[in-house]
């Protein structure tokens, strides 16, 4: 009897382990395939996925044990024993289940919903010649004058072979009877042919074959020796905003394809995708994919569909698109790699570097992180040998940084100026504006206000679900919380004491008010969470700014990176300040790289750039060293303070979180997991701190507490971690809380 081992979907943390399960003789499954079984006491049906197969070796007493595999939902396997491999160290790397990690690999439409797929195969029906053309252009000369539809329809396939029924009929009005009667008389006949939903993608034009500079193709030949070497390598590419890191991505693409290899690239933000999959496009054409979750659920299906065959051999996409289902793996490329986006805040928690780097040493592929502004982790990497450094100094046409005018607000408060706009950066948008030429001004806060308050009573509103204030929205003139959506009209007065309401801080939609009351009749593209909820609505709006129909673009971090406009040589920081002073040891870090980055924006083209950073504590050191653009001391007053504080990347940080409806039980079961570790760890250099609450403690009414651990992220530690997980789980002490860890947490 052969046995399969499955993992299920209803399998916690806890209890997680393949599960053995009989094949029924009249069933055919495979490793890889999706499968339903029956799990539990209750038999509930749910979905599991096959890792093992093998003939049972045991007594009959066992095999009556076990249960039959309902049915197999897939015709073949859609996941491989190199899937399955890596499912299993996601695992055990990232604290999930061997299920989630597999789930995750797999598009959204190809998961059930009711028992249907959420996306089905796309077919057209086609019709093709069923004789020679010759005899088809004979018998429409003979069918003409008392069939001229037929006879159309005869002289269109015999050029063409095959079209498909609706194109026939809109080239020839022939109806579906008239294809009928061709096809009763052996003329024709019809098949269906899957077609696969594409995005569409706007192809940037290039102007003739790429060049690089001397330094880019220094850096290029670094990079290309190692891809061509026996063995898996990892490379940083350092290279200063504007250095032209996209045309050495493009040479190493080409490289990997000329091998007869395929290549993965990854980026932060869905706003990046379109312009980097358009430069692709024209120099690769459709051996492009594209994998993000702005596409609809038909075309992320078609397009990993289009990667698995085998059709495409360049993927591009988002944090997901790192398991690619690409044939021969020979380049990742992570780009902008130091952004927090790269790691999932949901199970599997994983950080698509770390994914990488497992699929590139598997493969004996190249990984390749690029940044202006790389993450501490990463150089200190670089820095120690596990990385090969590849540097890029200059700029692509050897321009200068952008001049910096640092606008000191609180100076422009005792001037009467309690707007968003400082005296600067208005005029530097006037000079712009009456130059033709376009400005991009970051706040990475949207919304109107962060807060609203009673000027009488101080009564503030907070989210009833969250620990955090309602965000004020003029669109719609609702409060609105960003973690879990509550929202309530703004009321016209001071619910305690009927005082006037005053609005507290700003966000995009007040400096877009504000904008337009400054520069009356000038377009202004606002890009935001708001504005970029609808599918292809990003591409759009960037389209609308790179041809030149708005002399501003406002947004949050989406416009902080990986943008390109040869007519940008302005940009407003505004609010620099915001994420400097917040409980997180990466805040230097986050606030120099949006600072340079966005910086690094403007003064592309021929135009000079400029920027102008706007803040309260101009003198403060970070924001010194980001107006300058100088990383790399930036980087060594960084990883001295690190060193000091035991935080990455000179320790791991690994956490436990317990989340639960009462806050009290919370607390005490945070207390008793930190009792725990405390044995285990007890003797070592572990340092554990907490229980503390987490930077938002209550989210959709429910508390979350951490204990964190300053250690060495090796085997002993995480089988530590998972037990004492496992064991919480099992703790009726615990009940009513769950517990999961988590590595290097960005929250």
């Amino acid at each position: 009897m052969l046995i399969a081992k499955v993992a299920v979907a209803a399998a916690t943390v806890a209890i997680d382990r393949p599960y053995d399960y009989a094949v029924p003789d009249n069933l055919s499954v495979a490793v890889g395939s999706r499968v339903t079984v029956p799990f539990g006491r209750g038999n509930r049906r749910c979905e599991g996925v096959v890792l093992a197969l093998g003939e049972d070796d045991g007594t009959k007493a066992r095999r009556a044990q076990l249960k039959n595999i309902d049915v197999s939902l897939d015709k073949s396997p859609v996941l491989d024993a190199d899937n399955v491999r890596l499912a299993v160290w996601i695992s055990d790397r990232f604290f999930c289940t061997v299920y989630e990690a597999l789930r995750a690999m797999l598009p959204a439409g190809m998961w059930f919903k009711d028992g249907v797929q959420r996306a089905r195969d796309k077919t057209v029906k086609t019709v093709m010649l069923a004789i020679p053309a010759e005899e088809a252009v004979s018998l429409a000369a003979r069918v003409r004058a008392r069939s001229p539809k037929q006879a159309d329809v005869l002289e269109t396939l015999a050029r063409t072979g095959e079209v498909s029924q609706a194109e026939l009929t809109y080239f020839t009005g022939a109806s579906g009877v008239t294809i009928k009667t061709l096809e009763k008389r052996g003329a024709v006949r019809t098949v269906e042919r899957e077609t696969f939903r594409r995005p569409q993608t706007r192809v940037t034009p290039q102007n003739g074959e790429l060049t690089l500079n001397d330094e880019q193709t220094r850096a290029y030949e670094r990079l290309t020796r190692l891809l061509h070497g026996e063995r898996a390598e990892a490379a940083l590419l350092y290279g200063v905003t504007g250095s032209g890191k996209t045309s050495v991505y493009i040479k190493l693409i080409q490289d990997a394809l000329d091998m007869g290899k395929s290549a993965v690239v990854l980026v932060p933000e869905i706003a990046l995708t379109p312009q980097l999959v358009g430069i692709f496009a024209s120099r690769f054409g459709d051996n492009v994919a594209v994998l993000h979750s702005a596409l609809s659920v038909g075309e992320r299906y078609d397009e990993w569909k289009r990667i698995r065959s085998g059709a495409v051999r360049v993927a591009v996409g988002t944090r997901s698109a790192v398991f690619a289902p690409v044939r021969d793996l020979g380049l990742i490329i992570l780009d902008e790699e130091q952004e927090h986006t790269y790691k999932s805040e949901n199970a599997p928690r994983y950080h698509a570097r770390e994914v990488a780097k497992f699929r590139c040493v598997h493969a004996g592929a190249m990984l390749v992180l690029g940044s202006a502004t790389p993450s501490i982790e990463s150089m200190y990497a670089a820095r120690s040998g596990k990385y090969e450094l590849v540097r890029l100094d200059t700029r692509y046409n050897e321009k200068s940084n952008p001049g910096v005018i640092i606008a000191d607000m609180k100076r422009e408060l005792r001037g009467g100026n309690g707007g968003s706009i400082s005296e600067e950066l208005e005029r530097e948008l006037h000079l712009n504006i009456e130059r033709g030429e376009q400005s991009i001004l970051f706040i990475n806060r949207r919304g109107t206000s962060s807060l609203i308050a009673c000027g009488e009573c101080g009564h503030t509103f907070g989210c009833e679900r969250c620990s955090v204030s309602l965000t004020y929205h003029s669109a719609n003139g609702r409060l609105m919380c960003h973690y879990c959506g509550f929202s309530m009209p703004r009321p016209d007065s001071c619910p305690e004491c009927g005082g006037k309401l005053r609005d507290v801080g700003t966000g995009t939609q007040r400096v877009e008010v504000e904008l337009k009351a400054k520069f009356p009749g000038v377009k202004i593209v606002r890009m935001d969470a708001d504005t970029v909820s609808l599918a292809h609505s990003h591409e759009k709006l960037l389209s609308s700014f790179r041809d030149g129909k708005a002399p501003i673009l406002l947004g949050t971090q989406m416009v902080a990176k990986g943008l390109d406009f040869e007519n940008v040589t302005l940009v407003g920081v505004l609010l620099a300040d915001m994420s400097l002073y917040v409980n997180d040891y990466r805040a230097n870090e986050r606030t120099f790289s949006l600072i340079a980055q966005v910086v690094g924006r403007c003064g592309r083209g021929v135009k000079p750039g400029r920027a102008v950073i706007q803040t309260y504590t101009p003198e403060n050191e970070v924001i010194q060293l980001a107006s300058r653009q100088d990383y790399d001391a930036f980087y060594e007053r960084e990883i001295t303070l690190r060193a000091v504080a035991n935080a990455p990347p000179t320790r791991d940080l690994l956490t436990l979180t317990a989340s639960g409806l009462d806050e009290t039980a919370v607390l005490a079961a945070c207390v008793r997991l930190r009792a725990t570790l405390d044995g285990y760890f007890k003797g070592t250099d572990t340092r554990i701190l907490g229980p503390a609450p987490a930077a938002v403690a209550k989210i959709n009414n429910r508390f979350r507490y951490r204990v964190s651990l300053m250690c060495e992220n090796n085997r002993r530690a995480r089988d530590i971690i998972s037990h004492t997980v496992r064991e919480f789980a099992k703790d009726a002490k615990n009940r009513g809380v769950s517990a999961f860890a988590d590595v290097d947490p960005f929250e």
